[in-house]
């Protein structure tokens, strides 16, 4: 996908602002200067050809560290965000010295964790950082296979630098607070959309509330945790995530952390190591029992991408197909884009469009009555519409009416 055609699908789904990504990738940065132009000074970016476009995008990039610790390699996955062009132009003029940044748009580099924040916040103070999808077991800050057990051993005598956490589609708010360590944390929910299916797009997403929309006024939200500015994130079920329980892929086997532990993460099938879930990481990690929320804790609700709702309800196995985009599209054309239909739309309303079993569905995802079969070992979460009344047990949920 081009610029517009990020636009066009973002502002489908309803969102304003938009990660560009890869800007370290030379081919793509040329896009992005080619294509967007800053906006008023606010270190905030739209499109030359199409001013008017409700969508902004923010400068933005994941890049991947590779390094030995404690004779162990780390993987770790981080993102970057900048609020100008020329600091990128001097950030990759380091970057490249550490690794190809033609290689894909998340280019590996031989450094560590806090010799990158060193790298990043020496461009400039304005620069932020923090770790992506901090919990999968690949590539990640507490990542079983490659990461670590504390933030600080990662970061070291940057981490006081580091204000952020992504909480990645396989874990959520409240199984972060689990961890007093990260209270001091933002915890920010970005879809990670790396594949070419516009509707991976603001599968999760952070909801500001800021009068003079800039670079700066988003990152003092995000650092200070200012719930007047940052005032909730939209969250995929954790359960969704491909990595949410301990499983193995091949042998179709999936268990949450209490029967990992009792198979001493062996698989019953095979005898093989199991890819260990980010419940049992978190449950191995946590200082705090479920429940306990963090006194200056940002919100949080729970959803799932519309397309994966309708094509679960009509009995398509993928949400690509014209069945599922037909109705999606009524819906959007009827609703003005996805979070419209997903948070505000009655089920009356829906029903008119798109019937009742649809309506049924997103109405039950809307108030946490949809189970969904966790995900595992790079398998995502399904969708169970019949299993509502057997639904496990979540903290509780809280909805646009909430910080109206």
């Amino acid at each position: 996908m081009n610029i517009e055609e990020i636009a066009q699908f973002s502002k489908i789904k309803g969102l304003n602002l938009v990660g560009t990504g890869d800007f370290t990738h030379p081919r793509w940065l040329g896009e992005i200067k080619s294509s967007l132009e800053e906006f008023d000074g606010s270190g905030l970016y739209k499109i030359k050809a199409n001013p008017n476009s409700p969508v902004a995008f923010i400068l933005s990039a994941e890049v991947c560290t590779i390094f030995e610790f404690e004779s162990k390699s780390r993987k770790i996955h981080h993102v970057i965000l900048t609020p100008k062009l020329d600091l990128i132009d001097q950030l990759n003029d380091r970057l490249r010295r550490r690794g190809d940044l033609e290689i894909d748009g998340r280019p590996t580099l031989k450094m560590t964790a806090p010799e990158l924040v060193e790298e990043v916040i020496a461009v400039s103070q304005d620069n932020l950082i923090f770790p992506a999808h901090a919990w999968t077991p690949w590539y990640s800050l507490f990542g079983a296979n490659a990461g670590f057990d504390r933030i600080e051993d990662c970061y070291q005598d940057m981490a006081r630098r580091v204000y952020a956490l992504e909480t990645g589609l396989s874990s959520d708010p409240p199984m972060n607070w689990r961890l007093t360590s990260l209270d001091r944390l933002a915890l920010l929910s970005n879809s990670d959309s790396h594949s070419a299916w516009p509707w991976r797009i603001g599968r999760e997403a952070n909801v500001f509330e800021i009068d003079n929309l800039t670079y700066w006024e988003i990152m003092d939200a995000i650092k200070t945790k200012d719930p007047q500015k940052f005032k909730f994130t939209i969250e995929t079920d954790p359960s969704y995530g491909k990595y949410h329980w301990t499983g193995h892929r091949q042998c179709g086997v999936s268990v949450p952390a209490s029967e990992a532990i009792s198979l001493r993460n062996f698989c019953p099938k095979c005898g093989r190591r199991l890819t260990k879930g980010v419940e049992q990481r978190v449950e191995e990690l946590a200082d705090r029992p479920e429940g306990r929320k963090p006194p200056d804790a940002i919100e949080f609700t729970h959803l799932l991408p519309l397309s994966e709702i309708i094509a679960t309800v009509i009995g398509s196995e993928s949400p690509s197909s014209p069945r599922v985009w037909e109705q999606y599209n009524r819906l959007i054309n009827r609703f003005r884009d996805e979070y419209s239909v997903l948070l505000d739309a009655s089920r009356e309303e829906i029903t008119v469009v798109a019937g009742g079993k649809i309506a049924e569905a997103i109405i039950g995802v809307r108030e946490g009555s949809v189970e969904v079969t966790p995900g595992y070992d790079g398998v995502y979460g399904r969708i169970d519409l019949l299993a509502k009344d057997e639904k496990k047990k979540r903290p509780k949920r809280v909805g646009l009416e909430d910080f109206i």
